[in-house]
């Protein structure tokens, strides 16, 4: 995956800044080696520096991948704190179970296994934090259920909003291929940086994250449309790479 910012910039990002221990940095080491989409180190810093005086108590995820971001989430958690984390590629879900195992994390990190799109409007729960790293064409469907599942005060993280800077560009400056993306990304960026019930923070770091604090109680309407196709790939074991491409 390409960033946003200069290598350089990465190198050091990712160096000056400690690598978390114990188990979970054992996980963290061995996603980077064997190339599993996992948020960056400087993303992961930001997280935790976000969440250490958020401390959530109830957390939803949509995008397990390994369970390396759940596993991470749960160090700030509120005595007696859950996550709910939501992932539909058994590859990655073999090894997130494993995972979430090894860290004893199995009574606060709950998996429901299957496409976001449809388990979300079965949610009935609020949540303190939201965050969301799954397949970038269906940000905009996702989004007014997350509003409406979290609490007002409350936090939503999107991950890889900017798709490598290519999403400060003209739509008919990307590839072909690239376009359909292109389009929902920039809608869904409008979106949350034009409701009012939002203040919402585009962050350059990593593939961009967005920021989303909930400032006013309100409830969004939920578009009368057919589920979208889940990304551009079939995830396989061949495809490892590319998830969060």
């Amino acid at each position: 995956m390409e960033y946003v910012t200069d290598d350089y910039i990465n190198d050091y990002l990712r160096n000056v800044q400690p690598k978390y221990d114990g188990v979970l940095g054992d996980i963290q080491r061995e996603a980077t080696e064997s190339n599993v989409p996992i948020i960056p180190h400087e993303c992961a810093r930001f997280l935790s520096t976000l969440l250490s005086f958020i401390k959530p108590k109830n957390v939803l995820e949509i995008g397990t991948a390994v369970g390396f971001s759940s596993g991470l989430m749960s160090r700030y958690l509120r005595e007696g704190g859950k996550i709910i984390t939501i992932d539909r590629y058994d590859i990655m879900l073999k090894d997130a179970k494993v995972n979430i195992k090894r860290m004893n994390l199995e009574d606060t990190i709950t998996i429901l296994e299957g496409d976001a799109a449809k388990i979300l409007p079965t949610l009935n729960e609020k949540f303190d934090f939201i965050f969301v790293d799954a397949a970038k064409g269906q940000y905009g469907q996702f989004f007014p259920y997350c509003f409406n599942l979290l609490n007002v005060g409350g936090i939503m993280l999107f991950d890889d909003v900017l798709q490598s800077g290519t999403i400060c560009k003209n739509r008919f400056s990307v590839p072909r291929r690239q376009r359909t993306i292109h389009k929902r990304l920039t809608n869904f960026l409008w979106d949350i940086t034009h409701n009012d019930a939002l203040e919402t923070s585009i962050i350059p770091i990593g593939d961009g994250m967005a920021l989303c604090h909930k400032i006013k109680d309100a409830v969004m309407d939920i578009p009368k449309t057919d589920v979208l196709d889940t990304e551009d790939i079939e995830y396989t074991e061949e495809t490892k790479g590319d998830k969060n491409d």
